[in-house]
């Protein structure tokens, strides 16, 4: 059974720094991984990804601030997030693919899913 359990969200003020965290069990293969947010009352929102190859891509909102990191020996996702803004403030969660390796399309669609760790940014 899969299961992801995200980690390492809070509270910090503008200009901080937070780093996230998705354990991973019941898999030992690579998939593509990523992470979304959620802002209240705001639709979902890609953040970044990364493949079995470890390419990653991000959002431009996030572009050159945030980091998605694996590290496979521990089956864990990462997310460095600096300079941080108000508007990240969000419910963040990780994705794995189904059975992508790639990050190519929509590969988050019936994918599973961590239940979120609260990021809170103030200015």
């Amino acid at each position: 059974q899969v299961q992801l359990v995200e980690s390492g969200g809070g509270s910090v003020q503008s200009g901080g720094s937070l780093r996230l965290s998705c354990a991973g069990s019941g898999y030992t293969s690579r998939y593509c991984m990523g992470w979304f947010r959620q802002a209240a009352g705001k639709e979902g929102e890609w953040v970044a990804a990364i493949d079995r190859d470890g390419i990653t891509k991000y959002a431009d909102s996030v572009k050159g601030r945030f980091t998605i990191s694996q590290d496979n020996a521990k089956n864990t996702l990462s997310l460095q997030m600096n300079s941080l803004k108000p508007e990240d403030t969000a419910m963040y969660y990780c994705a794995r693919a189904t059975f992508q390796t790639n990050c190519a399309g929509a590969w988050w669609i019936g994918s599973y899913w961590g239940q979120g760790t609260q990021v809170t940014v103030s200015s």
